[in-house]
């Protein structure tokens, strides 16, 4: 099967089980201009579950584009609920804002524009606790420095997850020069050296879709 079929499958899961609504087809439409880029709606759809599986109340996302996920992720969180989303691009975070803000999740949601290993550092300072989720989606060549801060703020029974681990198929190339596919690697060795010290519980998944061939990787704090 190629990616027409699996294309195909995904709209019929979508169809029934992740049906688009309004906030989610208008961000489709406001980020139409931008790199097609975002989660699908089948992942997007994850993320949610996810996250109200570990009862998140603080959410953190590196890496925002037009608020696709953000909108998934801020509607798994109670009412006194919080996620800071990191964008590099202004351009990008304005556009954001203006999608999360038509969901309704203004109040819960705040995008903080810069390089996000600028920006991190302002976040471990101004938060009262740990987040019970991080979501990484953003630049992958920087993947390693994302995950040492989300090791250093997510508690103790929280999920990290990791976007785009696949790179079709490239991550498992050695001797590959590609930036994106060295930063992937450096940081599963990262993941896996954690592993081995009992401070996370880890796995990765390959995933065919709309989005082609990718994958996601989850790890528990333990």
């Amino acid at each position: 099967m190629d990616t027409a079929g699996w294309t195909e499958v995904d709209r019929y899961f979508a169809d029934r089980l992740r049906p688009r609504d309004h906030a989610l087809t208008e961000a489709v439409a406001a980020g139409s201009e931008l790199p097609q880029i975002q989660v699908s709606d089948l992942l997007g759809g994850l993320l949610g579950v996810l996250a109200r599986t570990v009862s998140a109340r603080r959410i953190l996302e590196v890496g925002t584009l037009f608020g696709f996920s953000a909108i998934h992720l801020a509607r798994a969180l109670p009412l006194d609920g919080r996620l800071i989303s990191l964008e590099y691009s202004p351009e990008h975070a304005r556009i954001a804002r203006e999608n999360i803000e038509r969901a309704g999740l203004q109040d819960l949601v705040e995008v903080r524009v810069g390089a996000a290993l600028d920006t991190l550092p302002g976040v471990a300072a101004d938060i009262d606790a740990p987040f019970d989720l991080v979501f990484i989606d953003a630049d992958k060549q920087n993947n390693p420095g994302y995950l040492d801060w989300a090791l250093r703020l997510t508690r103790p029974g929280g999920l990290i997850i990791v976007d785009n681990v696949v790179r079709g198929g490239a991550v498992a190339d050695p001797d590959s020069d590609r930036p994106d596919v060295q930063g992937t690697r450096t940081m599963v060795d990262d993941v896996a050296t954690a592993v081995a010290e009992q401070r996370l519980d880890a796995t990765a998944l390959q995933t065919v879709g709309s989005k082609g061939y990718d994958g996601i990787l989850l790890a528990y704090v333990r």
